[in-house]
């Protein structure tokens, strides 16, 4: 695996983390926040052939 599908693969577990975080906090804003960033990161990975598995959150 290379520095960037690693990087990226941290980068999306990190944001499910903190998604995860906000949900349980409540957090309506920071939930917007977090799933937008996961989105993203989400289209990044496949745009790249990164195959990043089912979601936990």
């Amino acid at each position: 695996m290379d520095a960037f599908t690693a990087g990226l693969l941290q980068r999306i577990r990190s944001t499910e983390s903190d998604l995860s975080r906000a949900l349980d906090e409540g957090d309506d804003f920071l939930v917007e926040v977090e799933q937008a960033e996961l989105d993203d990161l989400r289209r990044l990975a496949a745009e790249h052939g990164v195959e990043v598995g089912a979601s936990r959150v």
